[in-house]
């Protein structure tokens, strides 16, 4: 069902709204999350730096692919609005090759260089065969990956947040089932967290079509839809790709970054992976609400409220700002006792390097809010340039501190390179939302 974010108090509007995303978001998050623990609590302390050291990639990989599926989605929406139902499924045909092609094209290109790719980024010749192991078979199971990702995008576009979402707490469920189930009685490493995870995915993913299916008769494809069209490929691509390439350019930095840390070994790897999957928790609040500004901003900027966007925009950003002062204080003085999610207590170092990543990031969680904000914002109003800026001023500043600090500093520098890139995310954004704001309300 559609929800009209252009009436009533802002605050309320928002929060009806949001409150199902961050619940999905972090589901999303317990995939990786749920191999993490098994693999670090079962196995042992290279196994949790093994899957760690995949962090980076998987956000590249299913990053591109939910980009993808987002920016062909919105062509959907379109169509769906205009009651061209007709024209919809065209496009959700034209979707479904494209999706196909990119998910082969991905798993046997990756697959071919999984090994070169573990390399450039320095992981420990020690690791090398767990991680790419354990990304064989991710890699392998891109397709499930691209059929959810299109599939839940698709509902949502049709209004339907909550179905995707259900399927999702499901499948996440039963990915932590059979983490245990393949490690624990099958002995079968991290591997089995991989096949776990693929299995998951396949399921949810199943769950959405045989929804659709059942549901959604106006989804039901006839073979004219498919009848294939260079023009709508074009468009399609127009959408998807701008769209596909920020997620990446956010990749390449944390690819970087990785790569650095690996030069520290396995503790250091298995810390960094803890502290980065607990904060991936936090950062999906802030996506959430980055997602809730889209929506929010882009009905009330086609409605020409644009005193209600600022009022949209300024109550998000305090919301953002109490939910980062608490996560500083939770992790300032409880991080390292989250880290025994991972590890065992006797695992001193993996703390201590987790306990570091936290306390040279956590100061910088407002910044990392407000990227999620204004970025969102402005793609609400139609602007696709600068925020995809900000992503390139954010690579920039990831890459330059790495440059500046590998090899010549401890670990902290190398954790220095988010807030940097953080803060830099947000040159470009925030004078280019409140310049249009003045344009737009004068």
């Amino acid at each position: 069902m559609e929800k009209d974010m252009t009436t009533g108090k802002p605050l309320p509007v928002i929060l009806k709204f949001m409150l199902p995303l961050i619940i999905g978001n972090i589901f999303q998050q317990l995939y990786n999350l749920a191999d993490s623990i098994v693999a670090g609590q079962f196995i042992g302390v290279d196994a949790l730096a093994a899957i760690g050291g995949t962090s980076s990639l998987m956000f590249f990989v299913t990053g591109w692919l939910n980009g993808l599926a987002s920016g062909f989605a919105i062509l959907v929406a379109q169509c769906f609005g205009a009651k061209k139902l007709e024209r919809m499924r065209h496009f959700v045909a034209m979707s479904v090759y494209l999706m196909t092609a990119f998910s082969i094209i991905m798993t046997v290109g990756f697959e071919a260089a999984n090994r070169p790719i573990l390399r450039l980024m320095n992981s420990p010749e020690n690791l090398i065969g767990d991680i790419s192991a354990y990304m064989g078979v991710i890699y392998a199971g891109l397709f499930v990956t691209a059929a959810y990702n299109f599939l839940a995008a698709v509902l949502r576009a049709l209004g339907d947040s909550k179905s995707p979402l259900y399927f999702l707490m499901i499948s996440a469920a039963i990915n932590v089932l059979l983490d245990i189930v393949l490690i624990v009685n099958f002995h079968m490493g991290v591997e089995g967290c991989a096949y776990a995870t693929v299995i998951a995915q396949g399921i949810s993913a199943a769950l959405c079509l045989l929804y659709i299916v059942k549901k959604f008769p106006i989804l039901h494809l006839r073979k004219e839809n498919f009848h294939f069209s260079i023009q709508s490929i074009k468009k399609l691509l127009g959408l998807g790709i701008p769209m596909g390439l920020q997620f990446s350019i956010t990749a390449i930095g944390t690819i970087i970054v990785q790569g650095a840390v690996n030069v520290y070994g396995a503790v250091y790897i298995a810390g960094f992976s803890a502290a980065s999957k607990l904060q991936n928790i936090i950062a999906a609040v802030f996506v959430s609400f980055g997602a809730t500004a889209a929506t929010f901003v882009g009905q009330n900027r086609g409605a020409g409220k644009m005193e209600r966007v600022k009022q949209g925009v300024r109550c998000t950003q305090w919301m953002i700002l109490g939910w980062s002062f608490v996560m500083m204080v939770c992790v300032y003085l409880f991080g390292k006792y989250m880290v025994l999610l991972f590890t065992d207590g006797s695992e001193t170092k993996v703390i201590y390097a987790a306990v570091t990543y936290f306390k040279a990031v956590a100061w910088c969680y407002p910044f990392l809010g407000c990227i999620f904000l204004y970025r969102n914002a402005l793609q609400g109003m139609g602007y696709g340039l600068i925020p995809m800026l900000g992503g390139v001023f954010e690579l920039v500043a990831r890459t330059g501190i790495i440059l500046l600090v590998s090899g010549k500093t401890g670990f902290i520098g190398v954790c220095l390179a988010d807030p940097a890139a953080w803060i830099a995310a947000l040159i470009p954004l925030v004078p280019f939302y409140f310049y249009i704001m003045k344009r737009k309300i004068m």
